[in-house]
């Protein structure tokens, strides 16, 4: 089984989304000792773990970034492309500072997401690889949406802009219906939500690869002691038997 774990915001104020870059820098360390990482679509063994990060908010950059450099890790990252500036001379303590109710409406002048420079960077090292988690990380089932561009288009400048291809899609919010999966599944071989259930292979679940909430960590360890594990295991026999 794989477990895939999802992580948002480092440092934050929004704590039930983040998590200290103390405990990421031990909990990523132990991750480094028990685990050996993967992209979407790399062979799994009874080690691997998938790390992925949503928003593509400037604190991986600053925070995470150096630590997967040092620990040899991989992660993937769903990137919002609405959001992306092309580069920045903003300096990193403001683009730290916003708190996460004004993120998305301060975008231009704060900067608090990666570049696409910096996301050129990352991708370049061969320890980040891009998903695409819409073009303006909107509720996919609202009335109105335009799918094809929050799905398709999102794509299309990611490769652009980036140089890479991307064959992932994360699912903001984690909220979908038939119509978008549907769409997703036609572009992109790897399509995430949440529900902190396990994968027995890059299929998912029905389709779905289901992703284990990592932020708001008590203890480094805590998604991978005994109980937790017992939970996601249980979580994934429901969610199979449904399927």
């Amino acid at each position: 089984m794989l477990p895939v774990i999802m992580y948002h915001h480092v440092n934050s104020d929004d704590l039930p989304l983040s998590n200290s870059d103390v405990m990421m820098k031990a909990h990523l360390e132990l991750i480094s000792e028990r685990y050996t990482t993967i992209f979407p679509g790399e062979t799994i063994t009874n080690r691997s773990i998938c790390l992925t990060f949503d928003d593509a908010y400037y604190d991986f950059y600053y925070y995470i970034f150096p630590l997967l450099k040092q620990y040899n890790l991989k992660a993937l990252l769903a990137v919002p492309c609405a959001f992306i500036l092309d580069d920045t001379d903003i300096d990193s303590q403001q683009r730290l500072s916003l708190k996460h109710a004004d993120i998305y409406k301060n975008y231009r002048d704060f900067a608090p997401f990666c570049t696409f420079e910096e996301l050129q960077e990352m991708v370049h090292s061969g320890h980040v690889m891009i998903a695409s988690h819409s073009m303006n990380h909107v509720n996919l089932i609202d009335e109105g949406i335009d799918l094809e561009k929050e799905i398709f288009s999102s794509k299309v400048m990611l490769e652009e802009k980036i140089g890479c291809r991307v064959d992932s899609f994360v699912l903001p919010y984690g909220k979908y219906n038939d119509a978008a999966v549907e769409l997703a599944r036609e572009h992109y071989s790897y399509v995430f939500r949440i529900g902190n259930a396990l994968n027995p292979s890059w299929d998912g679940i029905g389709g779905l690869i289901y992703r284990i909430k990592g932020d708001g960590l008590k203890r480094p360890c805590s998604l991978f002691n005994p109980f937790s594990q017992f939970a996601f295991w249980c979580k994934t026999m429901v969610k199979w038997a449904k399927s």
